[in-house]
């Protein structure tokens, strides 16, 4: 058995300084709204404010600039359904770096506009029907590019930790004892990497990851005690986290922290983005929102503790965002008037 090359603490800090004045360093707001309609104490990670408007940026600058002067000359190659190649194609661009992207054709159209506006070259492939992986082999065969994968390489999963480090920091200032951080579950780097930084500070905290339904890869998976594969990689409104399978090594290391996965429906999701966009005032993608959406649904709970959720993206469609907030989504009110924690009520 070949044996993985995984990250630790210290790494997080190396992409802490090689991020530092690139990446944004995202707030940690607090929203006495939201406290008073779950019971409890929520601070949220606004990675939605993060260049690129995702995550993704941290991990894909700090391994393009972990990349050797060879393989920068030769270029990157990464596969994305739209925020990591995002990410990857604006760290090239300010590196100086060629970058093409394997992007399904049914991605949202901000992100493919973004991704070629970074001066990227993108490739398209059918999710029903083709294998993202195998274009970017092809690609690499015949170009001698480096791949730049979305979350199984120890350097972006390392760079996807400094939102954990941020956290920890920020958390620590507000006096606030953190008992669960709730982070949005694709693969599972963003996942591992700040379950890395969390640990130290918060050896007790609680890990819960969020998929959708349907791609409840990593709760079977942790399960079952191997990686297990979705039966498929499209038909969820949550674009940013139809991966096929976990990757091994954010596997190995949310296994080690115990950590625990729900999965929330598509509806719940859609409401997420909602509350957000009308109560919190926060622009939310799909993918971004699964976290709250998990606590408005009441599939985490922390009855006196303090929750930390991650709001990875907001790279969501104007259509998609108009149409969430056109339409008689469900408003909540506080806890106190609520039966099992909030009720619906129409607009």
């Amino acid at each position: 058995m070949v044996e993985l090359s995984l990250p630790g603490l210290a790494d997080l800090q190396r992409a802490a300084r090689r991020i530092a004045g690139v990446a944004v360093k995202t707030p940690l707001v607090e929203s006495r709204f939201l406290n008073e309609t779950l019971g409890y104490r929520v601070l949220l990670k606004c990675e939605t404010l993060q260049r690129t408007g995702s995550f993704k940026f941290r991990g894909a600058y700090n391994a393009l600039t972990a990349l050797d002067a060879a393989d920068r000359r030769r270029g990157v190659v990464a596969v994305s359904s739209g925020n990591h190649g995002q990410g990857v194609a604006e760290a090239a661009r300010l590196l100086g770096l060629p970058a093409t992207i394997v992007m399904p054709r049914d991605a949202p159209a901000s992100k493919r506009v973004r991704t070629l506006r970074s001066g990227a070259t993108i490739v398209d492939y059918d999710r029903a029907t083709e294998d993202r992986n195998a274009v970017a082999a092809g690609i690499i065969e015949s170009t001698g590019v480096t791949l730049i994968h979305p979350f199984d390489n120890p350097d972006v999963i390392a760079g996807q930790g400094t939102v954990g480090l941020e956290i920890t920091e920020q958390a620590g200032r507000r006096d606030a004892d953190v008992s669960i951080v709730v982070v949005p579950c694709g693969g599972g780097g963003l996942s591992a990497g700040v379950g890395l930084a969390i640990r130290p500070l918060f050896p007790d905290c609680a890990i819960r990851l969020v998929e959708p339904e349907g791609f409840d890869d990593y709760r079977r998976s942790l399960a079952a005690g191997q990686c297990l594969s979705n039966p498929t990689t499209f038909g969820s409104v949550c674009d940013a986290l139809m991966a096929e399978a976990p990757g091994p090594r954010g596997f190995v290391i949310n296994r080690a922290h115990h950590a625990e996965a729900v999965t929330v429906s598509d509806q719940a999701v859609l409401d997420a983005v909602a509350f957000a966009a009308r109560e919190l005032k926060l622009v939310v993608e799909p993918g971004g929102a699964v976290g709250l959406a998990a606590l408005l649904e009441g599939k985490i709970n922390c009855r006196g503790g303090t929750v930390v959720v991650v709001l990875s993206g907001a790279n969501i469609d104007d259509s998609l965002l108009a149409n969430v907030l056109t339409r008689n989504w469900p408003r909540l009110q506080p806890h106190s008037a609520a039966v099992g924690g909030w009720t619906r009520l129409l607009s």
